[in-house]
């Protein structure tokens, strides 16, 4: 059963589990932080107030509008920040100029108020990626900077339709705004900061008329702080056709439930079954009930295709990555709740976990609390690169590094998925491994974006 996202009593603060399409921007120019409110809960309580950005006077339905261009176009972008917060803008997955990327204190300053920053850089790859603020993310992408970004092929594949999925969660108090508690010492040391109110495109309950029998592409970004969305589908028949933008040799038959980490993508296409008045679509698991995430309303009849969508065409390639010669690196996740930090270095001195926590530091990757004054590797443009993330905490961990993707491998040794953010559980070893064909310093860390903040982050240096 399919339970819709509603306002659960009890508790003082908001209680909700739970997307009109987003715009598209053609011409992109003026890129504007801004403060906005915006109606994320039912109309009797008040509209929320929250950060977003707006393209050229266009905004998305509840934060960035979507961005959209071709593959091999040059994009760009004047960040003007109307906040009273510096701020700057990270183009998430895009394999980009490294003085691009908008990592401060890597790449670029912050951009203060009142101040710009011009963006340009090209788009190798087709594909769904997202951008979002990098400074104080914890803060700045909960409050709604974030957005969209999405490179279409020369050659569309054959659907019906083409969708954004946008799913996000948003911790709201009783009032319906959004808490405060960024330095939160419970998220910080434990799963990060979850919300309460759950939404695709901004929205509790997107829904959307459909034909039976179309055959549709949906894009889903997860851009929530922390939440591992654990998702399924109902009603409908689907297969992955891309992870993290870039495509999968051969579509995947989704036969059960799938997981999308903070800041992974997923490119679907799903056949509509169904007879007319049905919902179908697909639905979030939590604690063994599906709720609705994106609900499909079949209106009418059509004619279904019989055969199984063909793979999107590859993305560039910089290289083979060869196992057999590769640069390894092993980099531990430590510390957190129920495990405790150990002795670490943090500052260039070594430090007691105690004092550390008191601070709010509560994570260390391979004995290092928060991104060191030196990389974590020096490593020489196009050398191949096995990193293994070896997860000795008790959470989950979404490791993101930047400019490159890389190949989650298989146990038997060969090459899985091509991402750019690995989700990595509790006492697990994902192995990984990726040509470094992209020079300059990228910061590699874990994107549940609290414990980002709380220690685990540090950064290679390709050249």
């Amino acid at each position: 059963m399919i339970t819709r996202r509603g306002v659960l009593a009890g508790g003082a603060a908001l209680t909700v589990l739970g997307a009109p399409r987003p715009s598209l921007a053609t011409t992109p120019g003026r890129l504007i932080t801004q403060e906005a409110s915006r109606q994320i809960v039912p109309t009797d309580y008040p509209e929320t107030r929250l950060w977003r950005y707006a393209l050229d006077g266009r905004t998305g339905p509840a934060t960035g509008p979507t961005i959209r261009a071709r593959q091999g176009d040059t994009l760009s972008l004047r960040l003007e920040n109307g906040l009273a917060r510096p701020t700057t803008v990270h183009w998430h997955g895009i394999r980009i100029d490294n003085a691009m990327d908008g990592v401060p204190g890597v790449t670029q300053s912050p951009v203060g108020p009142s101040e710009t920053f011009d963006y340009v850089f090209d788009l190798p790859d087709a594909g769904t990626y997202w951008y979002h603020s990098h400074v104080d993310s914890v803060e700045q992408v909960a409050r709604g900077l974030h957005g969209p970004l999405i490179v279409d092929e020369a050659e569309a594949p054959d659907v019906d339709d083409d969708l954004v999925l946008v799913l996000d969660d948003w911790r709201l108090d009783a009032g319906a705004q959004i808490t405060d508690d960024f330095e939160n010492r419970h998220d910080r040391s434990h799963a990060g900061r979850l919300g309460n109110v759950v939404t695709t495109n901004g929205d509790m309950d997107w829904r959307q008329s459909v034909t039976a029998g179309a055959r549709l592409r949906l894009r889903l970004i997860n851009v929530a702080n922390a939440r591992v969305f654990d998702l399924a589908l109902a009603g409908v028949t689907g297969w992955i056709v891309a992870t993290d933008g870039m495509p999968l040799a051969a579509p995947r038959v989704i036969e059960g439930p799938f997981a999308l980490g903070p800041a992974q993508r997923l490119d679907l296409i799903v056949d509509i079954a169904g007879e007319v008045g049905d919902e179908v679509g697909l639905v979030e698991l939590i604690r063994g009930e599906a709720y609705s995430q994106a609900t499909f309303v079949v209106e009418n009849g059509g004619s279904a295709r019989t055969a199984a969508p063909l793979p999107l065409p590859p993305n560039p390639t910089y290289g083979v990555a060869d196992a057999t010669n590769a640069r390894k690196i092993e980099i531990v996740m430590q510390g957190g709740a129920m495990r405790g930090l150990p002795e670490v270095m943090s500052g260039g001195v070594i430090r007691d976990g105690r004092s550390l926590m008191m601070e709010g530091l509560f994570w260390a990757l391979s004995g290092q609390a928060g991104r060191p004054d030196t990389p974590l590797a020096e490593i020489a443009q196009g050398e191949t690169v096995a990193i293994d993330f070896v997860n000795e905490t008790a959470f989950p961990h979404a490791m993101h590094l930047h400019g490159h993707h890389f190949h989650e491998v298989a146990p038997d040794g060969s090459l899985g998925d091509f991402r750019d953010t690995t989700l990595v559980q509790p006492g697990q070893r994902v192995s990984t491994l990726f040509v470094a064909h992209n020079p300059g310093d990228w910061l590699l860390h874990c994107h549940m974006l609290a414990h980002h903040a709380a220690g685990m982050g540090t950064w290679i240096r390709v050249a």
